[in-house]
């Protein structure tokens, strides 16, 4: 009987505990809905601060309810705040149980994609709107107007690819083109270097193709061997040496004869003799 008491007053405290949860969860409802309530009049009004305060306190009180955190989000489109918007609404579509709402968060997701010029983005956003309501006739054109916007833009990212391709060969092209004009300074100094000793080597050479240098020296030493007397040769007198010898004889000739004559006049024999 303690057990079956313990058991029956256990229970009793759950359920009382349960309907107290209940009740509390009712009440935040209740609380959040009225925040909600107040947040969207003001968003008549164009009273954008004070209607986000509204819907903050409502996600405050109830933090799944989905109507606060929504209109939070369609409150920043109207403010312009757009990074916001999207936050709010893809945690709305996010924690929304109800096809209808989430069909609402992902078409709006849709509108500020656009707005940003994401339009491949707004495609997908727009194809979970019409996943959850494929009847929407807004959603399915703002689809069409996504899609041809995303087509629009790839073709001026590849265009803008392509051009940059080329921008990249052109400056490739330019700069061969340098190198190619700086081989060929160089391959025309290198050729008028040659060139020019060439024609040094050339200066060198008289008309017969022997070096002038040698000519010149040989000239030069026919001039000096000209200007010089002529050398004896071994074994043979120079012309100069054979003149001095002769005018030696004849002076010594001279001398004996003069002597001989002398010694006539004195009356003696005088014996003459060769110098050699």
């Amino acid at each position: 009987m303690k057990y079956i008491f313990f058991i029956i007053i256990a229970l009793t405290t759950t359920f009382s505990f349960a309907q107290e949860q209940e009740k509390a969860a009712l009440l935040a409802a209740k609380k959040a809905n009225n925040y909600v309530y107040e947040g969207n009049n003001l968003i008549g009004e164009d009273d954008f601060v004070s209607a986000e305060k509204e819907y903050r306190k409502a996600i405050s009180e109830q933090g799944t309810t989905v109507s606060g955190i929504y209109n939070l989000g369609s409150s920043y489109i109207k403010k312009g705040s757009f990074d916001e918007a999207l936050y709010r609404l893809d945690e709305a579509a996010k924690i929304s149980t109800s096809k209808v709402e989430k069909h609402k968060a992902y078409h709006n997701i849709g509108n500020v994609l656009m707005k940003n010029k994401k339009c491949k983005e707004a495609v997908e956003a727009y194809k979970n709107a019409l996943r959850n309501d494929p009847s929407d006739e807004e959603t399915r054109y703002n689809l069409g107007l996504a899609k041809i916007c995303a087509e629009q833009q790839k073709d001026k990212e590849d265009d803008k690819k392509d051009d940059k391709d080329k921008d990249k060969k052109d400056d490739k092209k330019d700069q061969d083109k340098k190198d190619d004009k700086g081989d060929n300074k160089d391959d025309k100094k290198n050729q008028d270097q040659k060139d020019q000793d060439k024609k040094e080597g050339d200066d060198k050479k008289d008309d017969k193709g022997k070096p002038k240098d040698e000519k010149d020296d040989k000239g030069k030493g026919d001039e000096k061997e000209k200007q010089q007397p002529p050398q004896p040769r071994p074994g043979q007198m120079s012309p100069q040496q054979v003149k001095s010898l002769l005018e030696a004889m004849n002076n010594q000739e001279q001398k004996v004869q003069e002597k001989v004559n002398a010694e006539k006049q004195k009356g003696s024999k005088v014996k003459t003799e060769k110098d050699w």
